[in-house]
């Protein structure tokens, strides 16, 4: 698993934002579009793509998406 891989599987889960904002220094709690919802997105494209179980603790925590990546990459 890669993070330019793991932002680009992020970024799909949104559709009003645009795909240049995300990078690992994005703090993607304070974008405009996220929600609980897109947390649910998120939580379902890491179990698809990566088989890894994610709980909305792990997403709390995460400040940037690259924080993300690390924990998927912790469950891995």
């Amino acid at each position: 698993m890669e993070l330019k891989e793991f932002i680009e599987n992020f970024a799909s889960q949104f559709e009003d934002t645009d795909a240049s904002v995300f990078n690992p220094a994005t703090r993607f709690h304070d974008l405009d579009e996220w929600s609980s919802l897109t947390a649910l997105s998120v939580i379902a494209m890491v179990d698809e793509e990566y088989d890894v179980t994610l709980k909305g603790d792990d997403i709390r925590k995460a400040e940037t998406i690259e924080d993300l990546f690390k924990a998927v990459q912790s469950k891995m």
